[in-house]
């Protein structure tokens, strides 16, 4: 069997192909390289350079290397820009699905394994979030991810296609120093690149109802999130079920207690500026992983330090 892996050279995505070729699958990266490294990839990995959008340039990728399985990470994912820029999101996550789904019906694909996200939960009532409970997205970027997972259910009702969406919580670590996460769109390379230049890192917020006023979130190390792709891959090739699954660790921590993690790892001064709240940021997002655990084995294996620490031992080796 053969995976396309759609944002396969980003900083999830290439920890997702060396975890897929570590477990002996095929495997081929679909990326714009709007974002994506192609040093990241592992060797004999082939890289197609396009984006899903173009959906010729998905065809022939099928074609030529016997596509039989999707992986699919290629999406815009920042919280905030999704706020100000709702229509990229709208295009780029939501149209990008549906050009690479096109191609998934007409190549007779049945396996797609989709990266969905915590958004879709939107601002639960409950202090800890099972995969059947409301789904209400607060900004567009979970509204795209949720309709991602409308149209993955509504093609399998429509022609039996196996699909397993995979709600990721808070990814940060990094499976080496050559995987780092560049982008500084998450907390921890915000707080490192903030320590960089001698500026106090900024907490969005720190007047919510949670027990140091700052936003909780449920951190899981980019490795482990790597082998839940790995077990929910072979589950579908092996004719599983389709399946949403929650991928945390089951345990919250705020950006303050982050901070306080950081300062350890480091030794650097981290007291931070307080800054408004961020528009679309929910105050707490904590998940149960129990559906996947019992339905793939899969338990996360990495505390929020050793996803601080490798972070860490990744952004100095960039500098």
């Amino acid at each position: 069997m053969t995976w396309l892996l759609t944002g396969g050279a980003g900083y999830i995505g290439a920890h997702v192909a060396h975890a897929l070729r570590a477990a002996g699958e095929d495997v081929v990266a679909l990326d714009d390289l709007s974002s994506g490294v192609p040093e990241r990839l592992p060797e004999g990995v082939p890289l197609v350079r396009a984006s899903v959008l173009d959906t010729d340039a998905v065809r022939a990728a099928f074609r030529e290397h016997g596509v039989t399985g999707v992986v699919h990470l290629a999406a815009k994912k920042a919280v905030g820009e999704s706020v100000a820029e709702p229509l990229l999101y709208w295009r780029e996550n939501v149209g990008g699905l549906e050009s690479l789904l096109r191609v998934v019906d007409e190549e007779g694909v049945r396996d797609v394994l989709f990266s969905s996200s915590a958004a879709v939960y939107g601002t639960p009532d409950s202090d800890v979030i099972v995969e059947d409970g409301p789904t209400a997205p607060i900004n567009p970027y979970g509204e795209t991810k949720l309709v991602g997972e409308w149209m993955l259910r509504d093609l399998a009702t429509a022609r039996g296609t196996r699909w397993t969406s995979l709600r990721y919580f808070n990814v940060a670590g990094a499976g080496s120093p050559q995987l780092g996460d560049t982008a500084v769109a998450n907390l921890i390379p915000m707080v490192f690149r903030a320590l960089d230049r001698g500026e106090a890192p900024k907490v969005f917020g720190d007047d919510y109802p949670t027990p140091d006023g700052s936003c909780v979130r449920d951190y899981i190390h980019v490795a482990d999130l790597a082998d839940a792709h790995v077990v929910a891959a072979q589950r579908l090739r092996d004719g599983g079920p389709s399946a949403v699954y929650n991928v945390a660790r089951g345990e919250g921590a705020s950006v303050k207690e982050v901070l306080a993690v950081v300062r350890e790892v480091t030794g650097l001064d981290v007291e931070p500026e307080i800054a408004p709240r961020r528009p679309g940021d929910p105050a707490r997002l904590v998940a149960s992983p129990a559906a996947i655990e019992r339905d793939l084995g899969w338990r996360a294996q990495h505390d929020l330090r050793a996803m601080v620490a490798s972070a860490w031992e990744a952004w100095t080796a960039a500098r």
